[in-house]
C-alpha cells in the first residue's frame, strides 16, 4: 500500500487531508475484503453453515470440505462418551473456531445430522466448553458408520457435569449442517 501511495502522491500531489482519507479508504477496502474472504472448498463438501453469518463462499452460506475444517484450530480431546467404548482420542476443529471463521452473529445453533435429526445448541457452549467438531477418532477419519464425518463432542472426561441428557441431546453425530440463528 505504501508503494501505491507514493506513486499516487507523485502523480497527484495530494494534500495532507486527502492523503489521509485516501489511505484510510484503501485500508478499509483491503481489510473488509480480506475479513470476509472464505475460500471455496476444493474437495467434497461435508459441512454447510448458514444463517446469521458474515463470511460465506456460496449462495447457501459457508461450505467446508475436510481440509478446510482441519485447517481451523484443530484440537485433541481424550474422553469417554456414552456412545463409544472406553476412552478414545478425538481430533478436529473447535466449534469456537468454526463460528469465528464464518463470522457467526447468532446466539443459537441448529445442528442437523445426515438423517435430519436436529438439536439446538447455544452458541455460547462453544466458548464456555471446549466443544469439538470431532472428525478423527484414534487417528482415523470418522466414517458415517462411526458417527462421522463430524461429531459435536463435549469434553465429558474433563467436566463430568456435562454428562447429562441436555448435553447428550446436543452431541449430534453425522453432522451435515449448522444454521446460526
Amino acid at each position: 500500500m505504501n508503494l501505491l501511495y507514493l506513486y499516487l502522491e507523485g502523480c497527484f500531489m495530494f494534500s495532507a487531508v486527502r492523503k489521509n482519507l485516501f489511505v484510510s479508504a484503501v485500508g478499509v477496502l483491503f481489510s473488509v475484503s480480506a475479513a470476509q474472504a472464505l475460500e471455496a472448498p476444493q474437495g467434497r463438501v461435508i459441512l454447510t453453515v448458514s444463517g446469521d453469518i458474515t463470511h460465506t463462499n456460496s449462495a447457501s452460506g459457508a461450505q467446508f470440505d475436510r481440509s478446510m475444517l482441519l485447517a481451523l484450530d484443530n484440537q485433541e480431546l481424550v474422553t469417554d462418551t456414552p456412545w463409544t467404548e472406553g476412552v478414545n482420542t478425538f481430533n478436529g476443529p473447535t466449534l469456537k473456531a468454526l463460528l469465528e471463521a464464518v463470522g457467526a452473529k447468532g446466539k443459537n445453533l441448529s445442528v442437523t445430522a445426515i438423517n435430519d435429526y436436529s438439536a439446538n445448541v447455544p452458541a455460547q457452549d462453544a466458548f464456555d466448553h471446549e466443544v469439538l467438531l470431532a472428525m478423527d477418532m484414534n487417528g482415523k477419519p470418522m466414517s458415517i458408520r462411526d458417527k462421522g464425518p463430524i461429531f459435536v463432542l463435549y469434553p465429558f472426561a474433563k467436566d463430568p457435569s456435562l454428562n447429562n441428557e441436555v448435553i447428550h441431546n446436543r452431541s449430534v453425530w453425522q453432522v451435515k449442517s449448522i444454521t446460526v440463528e
